[in-house]
């Protein structure tokens, strides 16, 4: 197989396809998961958990606490918690 350079305009072109592409194949990945779920995902909808089906319908799970607002590039650690068995 012959490789082609790329022109800096062609990349740069190909690249602004990347956002449009990635939104698509997520599309494809949610509706493929409906599928093979058997019509029903659950996800999270504007700070609710919310049941989808295949056919369109939607239940209300819960409603989720709000989420904490954290600066980019900060690291989060998750602390151990004690265990109950502890001797």
């Amino acid at each position: 197989m012959t490789r082609r350079q790329l022109s800096e305009a062609a990349m740069r072109a190909a690249e602004r396809c990347i956002p449009e592409l990635a939104a698509r194949s997520g599309r494809e990945a949610y509706r493929q998961a409906l599928a093979a779920t058997g019509g029903v995902m659950v996800k999270t909808s504007r700070g609710l958990l919310v049941e989808r089906r295949a056919d369109g319908s939607s239940r209300v799970i819960k409603t989720l606490p709000p989420g904490k607002r954290v600066k980019i590039g900060t690291v989060l650690f998750k602390r151990a918690k004690p265990s109950d068995n502890a001797v």
